[in-house]
């Protein structure tokens, strides 16, 4: 069977009976493509799936490597094209997994950007809240930190969702898993603001976002990222200024005060606790740091 057919089959399959995330199928692709560019360039054509050997993959990570790929970006690369082979071997397209014996590199532990508290409530007044624009921008970016949001799960976000008398707002994340997390009264009383000039923006296109653009469709991504990163440009010295730099600082800020790490973790929506420590060894770098500027003897 050809290659690219078992890939298409393996793509529709993740969109559908794994619900996977239109960025996650993109990401996915876009890996798969660049294995067959691979194959392309190893064995002089793209071999029929059942053609393929270890030999012919063992290869692959250094060629990854050779392109100027850290260990993490191979990772993810080598995921990806394992993934397609099990699913090929349960389909039945082919009889044995040329990747099981393939290791896959250690991930590289880096510690996740965020502001600090002064900075986060410096960002938080980058806004003009005399314009309905300004009161828009304030209140995606207020509910980001407040609640952890990831971006796609803001720009998802719907008016049925919003519990203002509960205080929380319910969310659709990875995997279309649903999670209601808490709405802070600071971020609430900015979303209010915002919905009392919403109907501005409002057209047909609208239907039932939270956040809308100037021609009143639901804002997309790419439209968030630039809202907070003009807004971080003045106010911190990070490194990165997205959207999940806000979710980053509110988990930090939340285990910095002690939170329970099983509680953070549900309002991120992490599938497994491991993924939440990370930020705790934020937290044990910042204690250590303390320590070493104010022990006489650290």
């Amino acid at each position: 069977m050809q290659f690219h057919a078992v890939q298409h089959q393996f793509l529709l399959y993740c969109e559908t009976e794994r619900a996977y995330s239109p960025l996650t199928v993109e990401a996915y692709s876009f890996e798969l493509d660049r294995f067959r560019t691979y194959l392309q360039e190893f064995c002089g054509e793209v071999p029929e799936i059942e053609a393929i050997r270890l030999n012919d993959i063992r290869s692959f990570p250094g060629w990854l490597h050779d392109l100027g790929n850290q260990n993490n970006t191979v990772r993810k690369s080598l995921a990806a094209v394992k993934s397609l082979f099990k699913f090929a071997l349960r389909r039945g397209f082919i009889e044995k997994n040329p990747t099981a014996a393939i290791p896959i590199p250690k991930r590289e532990k880096k510690l996740p950007n965020f502001l600090q508290q002064d900075e986060v409530a410096a960002t938080m007044q980058q806004f003009d809240q005399t314009t309905p624009k300004g009161l828009r921008d304030k209140a995606l970016t207020e509910i980001l930190y407040s609640s952890g949001l990831r971006v796609s799960e803001l720009t998802g976000l719907t008016l049925a969702a919003l519990d203002e008398y509960n205080c929380t707002v319910r969310v659709l994340g990875k995997g279309k898993k649903e999670r209601i997390v808490p709405v802070g009264g600071v971020a609430l009383t900015a979303v209010k603001a915002w919905l009392n000039v919403r109907p501005q923006f409002v057209t047909p296109e609208s239907a039932n976002a939270v956040f809308l653009s100037p021609k009143g469709c639901p804002m997309t991504s790419s439209q968030v990222y630039q809202v907070v990163h003009r807004a971080m440009k003045n106010t911190t010295e990070a490194r990165q200024k997205s959207p999940h730099v806000l979710r980053h600082s509110f988990a930090t800020h939340l285990l910095d005060n002690g939170a329970d790490i099983y509680a953070v973790s549900q309002m991120l929506g992490h599938a497994s606790l491991s993924t939440t420590q990370v930020y705790t060894h934020v937290s044990i770098e910042r204690l250590k740091d303390s320590y070493k500027q104010a022990h006489p003897r650290s």
